[in-house]
């Protein structure tokens, strides 16, 4: 018996959990610090990346908060950040838990992505405003989906799924 299991994961799981988490922070950390340009980078360029609420996605509500398809969209998005977009001048500060394996979910086409593991991760994300008046602007869940591509873990999909249907005011930047 060579792999070691704690709570039925094997080694293996736990690298991956390890790995998967890191990726999250690394991401939640591109955007606390400011660094909107290197977000993109996280996730594969077949990605998606949709914002909903947890009524959303229980009553099946198809339009989100947010919908971006691949890694191009989300670059967009970025420079639509940068140079089109006027909103108070605000960062966030996230707080995640430990990744969780999910069971898996179906790709597009309804078959299951052979390499692909789905993780879910808790958030808390707290906004800072210019001012200083800080707040909690967000609760809820990432569940993700990691590939191994480009020589590194990825995000291939990741549905930030958010407690509550009530943000008070407009979402710019990503979460």
């Amino acid at each position: 018996m060579s792999m070691a299991t704690t709570m039925g994961y094997t080694t293996a799981d736990r690298e991956f959990l390890l790995a998967a988490g890191q990726t999250c922070t690394d991401c939640a950390g591109a955007i606390d610090d400011d660094n909107l340009e290197a977000w993109p980078d996280y996730f594969s360029e077949d990605c998606l990346y949709r914002v909903e609420t947890r009524e959303g996605r229980a009553n099946g509500w198809q339009i989100g908060l947010m919908h971006c398809e691949g890694r191009g969209m989300l670059r967009d998005r970025v420079l639509a950040i940068r140079h089109g977009n006027v909103f108070d001048p605000h960062t966030y500060r996230h707080v995640l838990s430990m990744p969780r394996f999910a069971p898996a979910a179906p790709g597009s086409d309804g078959t299951e992505i052979a390499s692909a593991r789905r993780v879910l991760t808790s958030f808390n994300v707290t906004r800072v405003m210019q001012t200083g008046e800080t707040t909690l602007f967000a609760v809820g869940t990432y569940d993700d989906v990691f590939v191994e591509a480009e020589g590194r873990l990825l995000i291939r999909s990741r549905t930030v799924v958010l407690d509550s249907r009530n943000l008070d005011t407009l979402l710019v930047i990503p979460l």
